[in-house]
């Protein structure tokens, strides 16, 4: 059977300009904000207070663009006999349904309208590669008898077949140190969460309140999130799932608005319109991060199509938007896209945005998936930015509620999302762009990174320290030379500074636990540490103490 892999594809079109979003639905964008009701003096008639705590905490202004769209103006739209949709404020703009010309014609007349225009849409057989990449997914009956279970005793979770892609990011070191996403708010943008409300898997979620609310922005007048589409319940079930044994998410303790974009069934610029409103949404409510597991690159209307030269960041609304929400504090994890070896073969948008975190796929051994989609973008920045397990990854079957297996880059971007919320709760103070370059420091090849897997497999537990240990403690002197690294049986550490000396070693592990500690007392330049060969491999944090402060590094034992 296929998995509908949320990555569909768009149409060449810049923002100062009005396209076709869908038959009959047509992009009103408006001249100005002026007379309007709200101002940035009172935010709180528009955002919500943990919205603005964000805000206050992270020092983010709010300005113009934070302000709703006029409602006089809506409302004088609304007068001609449309249908209104959804509004955007950070486009000033609201979509409308209507068959009515002499509407649209009342509607170009009025004063504060910049544009509408339609192009008459049509919907086209598709080959499989110009599918979108949600289409292109495959997903499984029930996987092999859970192999993991022995390697389970002692850990915060029993995570069942899930245990692969938790333990690859390091993931299950931040839950067994208490943080699994409590007290962060993930939005998760998709198609639908078909039976959501009753599957055994979000039990918790729904008994602990976990669940905040739902949004319909396909269908606002007739919401239909749980009887829609299938895909945002796998996605969910990376994240959300608690069931012992069986599939935990990553992030089992978080909280989530589940909020409905993306229709399914057909694909025209409106999703991308819809997508932004539900950011806007998002942000409103203090939601900390979105998981998009959608993209677009092309239309059932080809007129629409981006192109290669569109994924420059700063062309698709769906990228503008996901800046937008990027800038307002929030961060963006969407994935890569499906296209890997395809025609297309490259990201999608929004992934191509220059603050998405953009994730592509690995396979269970952590090797690249062939279908996940590369970099660069058109203006040569690296993409993806990470990657996560996408191929063989487990979800819930949304129809039976049974654990199964899928793949797909859909899987890999909301296994991350979770994580990403562990990492946050872990340290709230820190701002969104210091979390992701941790998390891409983190990454398996950070040093080399490429256009297939990005940074590489992140640490989780090592971004974490990252942002604690080395952040906190670093006083970044370069005094000290430390080689080799990686490293096998021995490590030297080196003084380059005349008249200091070492004071102190610590040699931890990623999660800053001490594993030795040596003290020195005589004017010593110059140490072999040579008693290090029965250490595991993996990654380890050296703090060295010199008369004249400290440095932190980060080693690799081979």
């Amino acid at each position: 059977m296929k998995i509908f892999y949320l990555v569909i594809c768009l149409a060449a079109i810049s923002i100062g300009s009005m396209a076709q979003v869908a038959p009959d639905k047509y992009w009103v964008k408006f001249t100005d904000r002026n007379n309007s009701p709200y101002s940035v003096n009172a935010p709180e008639a528009f955002l919500s207070q943990r919205s603005l705590e964000r805000r206050a905490l992270y020092g983010i202004d709010i300005i113009e663009n934070d302000l709703p769209v006029n409602p006089q103006y809506l409302e004088a739209v609304a007068n001609t006999g449309v249908t209104l949709l959804n509004t955007s404020k950070w486009f000033n703009s609201v979509t409308i349904y209507t068959t009515d010309p002499n509407a649209l014609d009342a509607i170009n007349q009025l004063p504060f309208v910049e544009s509408v225009v339609k192009v008459k849409g049509h919907k086209n057989a598709l080959s499989e590669d110009e599918k979108p990449f949600f289409a292109n997914e495959s997903y499984d009956a029930a996987p092999e008898e859970n192999l993991y279970k022995s390697l389970l005793a002692g850990k915060s979770y029993d995570y069942g077949s899930a245990y692969n892609q938790i333990h690859m990011l390091n993931g299950d070191a931040l839950h067994d140190m208490g943080y699994d996403g409590a007290g962060k708010i993930i939005a998760v943008l998709d198609a639908g969460f078909l039976n959501a409300n009753s599957i055994d898997a979000f039990d918790s979620l729904w008994n602990n309140g976990q669940i905040l609310g739902t949004r319909d922005f396909v269908s606002p007048q007739n919401p239909n999130i749980f009887g829609s589409h299938y895909h945002g319940t796998m996605v969910l079930s990376t994240m959300g799932a608690n069931w012992p044994g069986q599939i935990v998410g990553t992030a089992p303790k978080a909280d989530y608005w589940l909020i409905r974009t993306e229709d399914g069934d057909s694909e025209y610029l409106i999703e991308e319109l819809n997508w932004v409103s539900g950011a806007e949404f998002a942000d409103s409510l203090g939601a900390d991060i979105i998981n998009s597991s959608l993209g677009y690159t092309t239309f059932d209307d080809p007129a629409l199509n981006h192109s290669y030269e569109d994924m420059d960041g700063n062309t698709a609304p769906v990228t503008i938007g996901a800046d937008m929400a990027t800038s307002k504090g929030m961060i963006v994890v969407n994935s890569a896209g499906n296209s890997g070896g395809s025609f297309w073969q490259y990201i999608g948008a929004p992934a191509d945005g220059d603050s998405v975190f953009s994730i592509g796929a690995v396979d269970g051994s952590g090797n690249y998936a062939g279908f996940s989609s590369t970099g660069p973008t058109y203006d040569g920045r690296m993409k993806p930015n990470v990657v996560a397990q996408g191929q063989g990854s487990t979800i819930v079957d949304p129809w039976t509620g049974s654990v199964s297996s899928g793949s797909g880059t859909s899987f890999s971007s909301p296994i991350t999302a979770g994580m990403v919320a562990c990492l946050w709760q872990a340290n709230p103070t820190k701002r969104n762009t210091e979390i992701l370059e941790a998390i891409q420091q983190s990454g398996s090849q950070a040093n080399n990174p490429d256009y297939f897997l990005g940074y590489g497999i992140p640490d989780y537990a090592l971004a974490n320290s990252i942002l604690t240990v080395i952040e906190n403690e670093i006083s970044q002197m370069d005094l000290v030379t430390v080689y080799p690294n990686p490293f096998t049986n021995e490590i030297t550490i080196q003084v380059g500074e005349d008249n200091s000396y070492l004071k102190q070693i610590e040699l931890m592990d990623i999660t800053g636990k001490s594993l030795m500690l040596k003290n020195y007392s005589a004017n010593e330049d110059n140490v072999v540490l040579n008693n290090i060969s029965s250490l595991s491999a993996g990654f380890y944090l050296m703090k060295i103490t010199l008369d004249q402060g400290s440095e932190t590094r980060k080693l690799l034992k081979k």
